[in-house]
């Protein structure tokens, strides 16, 4: 499966950031002579300035017009669209962080708001409140290719292992994760966190961070990554405005688990590790 990240800086001004986006991928796709990427992945709030005030005010509800610009660029193109994220509204007014995922013909394939808020404050670091404007999903997200099977997540939802490992056990090949680590969190466990995930469960970890603005308040990490099955890092750029196309082989997951054997050694009769329906 070949696989492009972008990342982007974002910007105050929504129209912005989606042309940003559909110029990009289209770009990519025109220049790739034949050979384009099955899969475009982007970062957290591509959409919208990473500011609590901001999310209910860039927010949209699934169907609306950003959803039908995203669909139609996937459509448009015959590619998987993981854009990242955007601020969802629902019936009732309560705003999520939502990923979604359109397949080559523009379908909606996955829908994931994010469960776990970031709500942090650390000593001489930085501090933040997702759930001062934002309300918790509780999805496990899987969702089907003719790759094989992925998963997807949301920055802070991907320090939970427990997590990873629903998506696994529902037969997850590789995961997505659209995130925007900081500053203070992104040098101490941004690496350490998508190499630990893919040895655990085996998988291919996808991070998709936007580039780091110097103009805006919240200044993300950058260094979107991927990983294999076995830990290596088979990419990372820098903090930067840029794009990579990589080539992964989803049959590696089979090999490494075979090799060591971790999954299907799990101690069942010992603990479990449940979805609540």
């Amino acid at each position: 499966m070949r696989i492009a990240q972008l990342q982007m800086p974002v910007y105050p001004d929504k129209e912005k950031n989606l042309k940003q986006l559909e110029d990009a991928v289209r770009n990519l796709c025109a220049e790739s002579g034949g050979n384009k990427p099955d899969l475009i992945a982007a970062g957290e709030m591509f959409s919208c300035p990473y500011e609590t005030d901001k999310f209910p005010e860039y927010a949209e509800p699934a169907g609306g017009p950003t959803w039908k610009r995203l669909s139609a660029l996937a459509e448009e193109n015959g590619v998987y669209l993981s854009p990242g994220t955007i601020p969802e509204v629902d019936e009732e007014r309560r705003v999520y962080n939502t990923a979604f995922v359109f397949d080559r013909e523009g379908h909606q394939i996955a829908r994931h708001r994010k469960m776990h808020l970031f709500d942090i404050d650390v000593q001489g670091g930085q501090s933040f409140r997702e759930s001062d404007t934002l309300t918790a999903g509780s999805d496990v997200t899987v969702f089907d290719t003719e790759f094989g099977r992925g998963g997807i997540c949301v920055c802070f939802d991907f320090r939970f292992p427990e997590l990873a490992r629903l998506m696994v056990l529902e037969g997850a090949k590789f995961i997505l994760v659209p995130a925007a680590f900081n500053q203070t969190t992104g040098p101490a466990h941004w690496d350490l966190m998508f190499r630990s995930r893919a040895v655990d469960n085996q998988c291919w970890t996808i991070g998709t961070s936007p580039s780091m603005n110097p103009e805006a308040s919240y200044h993300a990490w950058g260094h979107s990554m991927i990983v294999s099955p076995w830990g290596e890092v088979v990419s990372e750029m820098d903090e930067i405005p840029e794009y990579r196309v990589i080539d992964i082989d989803l049959s590696e997951t089979e090999r490494v688990r075979a090799q060591l054997p971790l999954l299907s050694a799990r101690r069942e009769d010992v603990y479990t590790l449940k979805k609540v329906k």
